[in-house]
């Protein structure tokens, strides 16, 4: 959060306990990145945290290597400072994965703090499988297995794959009409282009094949009836969250895979706000694996929730696993966005209405959402905590 001079103030973490927060809180798991180490390495020198690093890495690194048919290490990539690439998904999954579990075992064996304690997770992307595995749902291989196993399919489509950022800077995103844009430009049959997350009203990140990214930013504005803006990302991405995958029948295959995976048939010890639902339909003692198999080739509702985290009363978000992105960039943006459209006037000083008309003048696209739901002025005051930050802080 930030100050009343809109600056972002010096946290001395060490002085934050978290135990008196846990009841607040939500526990949000990153997903994947281009880069997927973060202060691992930190933990995995500390003296205290070192060997319970070391277990979980060396766990998913056993588990990797019989999936892949090829040895791995991730204690020595993680010692060593080697960062992923897509040539190692594989490897970067499952260092995304046992990271997140690592830094909650920690969590509870040096400061007391059990996961199972908290009231809801989330996971964006390969964080909701983190979720699942941190809730007892399933057992660290079951989620690994096809995950690995189809990764150098996910691989070789991913190659030809590019991410474009969409945004606007004035009313909502009109998403019908993004997805049939994108469906005119993959008729054409030159690759498909899909969404595949939507962070926020005015905001959601698209993946094509080929040059279809760049087709849709040439011909949006006239296709599209508000004026948006697409910024190009330089990297290429694994296509999961997207149709593409289909072109390797990955779903389908993981669906195979998944039918005989240990686990799956019992709720999450916490709940968890799912990205695939939109947090519309809970996880239950059988649909696990349904919802995974979804999971795969249908965009991440990561507004929905945000907003239904807002609802739930949350007042701390703590993010889980290496260097932590996604979500707490996009809560900064919302944090930013009502804060700047308040221009420091007191919020308990205005009704509702007086507020809409505020933000009405420059941001529309946030006018509507406060009318419907006045749980988003809390934006400026949650507090956003990285757990590899805080454990490397706090006194053990």
């Amino acid at each position: 959060m930030t100050d009343e001079n809109g600056e972002e103030p010096v946290v001395d973490l060490s002085t934050i306990d978290l135990s008196e927060r846990l009841e607040r809180s939500i526990f949000a798991f990153r997903g994947y990145n281009v880069s997927n180490l973060g202060r691992t390495p930190e933990l995995l020198a500390r003296r205290e945290y070192g060997p319970t690093i070391e277990r979980f890495l060396s766990e998913g690194s056993q588990i990797a290597a019989d999936l892949l048919g090829r040895p791995v290490d991730l204690v020595d990539r993680v010692r060593e400072r080697r960062e992923t690439t897509l040539d190692v998904y594989g490897e970067a999954v499952a260092l995304v994965i046992c990271t997140e579990l690592a830094q909650l075992e920690l969590l509870e064996q040096y400061h007391g703090i059990r996961y199972a304690q908290a009231p809801l997770a989330a996971g964006y992307s390969l964080g909701e499988l983190a979720a699942l595995v941190a809730g007892d749902v399933f057992p660290l291989e079951s989620v690994l297995k096809p995950l690995l196993e189809l990764a150098p399919d996910t691989k070789e489509l991913a190659a030809d794959v590019r991410m474009g950022v969409l945004f606007s800077r004035g009313p909502e995103i009109d998403v019908d009409a993004v997805t049939r844009h994108c469906l005119r430009i993959t008729n054409a049959g030159n690759g498909v282009i899909a969404i595949s997350t939507i962070l926020s009203p005015n905001t959601v990140l698209l993946m094509g094949q080929s040059d279809t990214v760049a087709e849709f930013k040439k011909t949006m504005h006239d296709a599209l009836l508000n004026p948006v803006h697409l910024r190009l990302n330089q990297h290429s991405w694994p296509p999961i969250h997207t149709p593409i995958s289909r072109q390797r029948q990955i779903s389908d295959r993981a669906a195979v895979i998944l039918d005989t995976v240990a686990g799956g048939f019992t709720a999450p010890t916490v709940r968890i706000l799912s990205c695939v639902t939109g947090a519309t339909e809970d996880y239950n003692d059988f649909n696990s694996r349904d919802i995974l198999i979804r999971w795969i080739e249908r965009p991440q509702r990561l507004w929905d929730v945000i907003e239904r985290m807002f609802n739930e009363g949350v007042e701390t978000v703590i993010h889980v696993g290496p260097e932590p992105n996604i979500i707490p960039a996009t809560l900064k943006r919302l944090s930013n966005n009502v804060r700047a459209q308040l221009s420091g006037d007191s919020i308990s000083s205005f009704g509702l209405r007086a507020i809409s008309r505020i933000v009405r003048r420059h941001r529309p696209w946030l006018s509507g959402l406060l009318s419907r739901d006045a749980a988003l002025l809390r934006a400026p005051f949650i507090d956003q905590i990285n757990l590899e930050d805080w454990l490397l802080a706090r006194p053990v």
